[in-house]
């Protein structure tokens, strides 16, 4: 599992963009031209790969799941997240 270190989006009110491929391989994290891009091989059906995306970002960011929200795209592949 590929983690980037995001750990410069950890300042509270941080919002940024994700673009999410459920179904992947693999789960990781990679930052290409400033855009956020998360793979998760969890499928995306009943919010599960929201699940595994905050889980991932969490991780990279170095705060807890419940310090991470969910802004908008629910259930699009661009998502916008922010940090409690």
């Amino acid at each position: 599992m590929a983690i980037t270190d995001l750990t410069e989006l950890a300042k509270s009110g941080s919002r940024f963009s994700v673009r999410v491929t459920p179904k992947a391989s693999r789960n990781q994290i990679k930052v290409e031209d400033d855009l956020i891009r998360v793979y998760v091989t969890t499928v995306p059906e009943n919010g599960k790969a929201t699940a595994a995306v905050i889980k991932l970002l969490a991780k990279a960011i170095g705060v807890a799941k419940s310090d991470i929200e969910l802004l908008r795209g629910t259930k699009d592949r661009v998502k916008v997240f922010q940090v409690r």
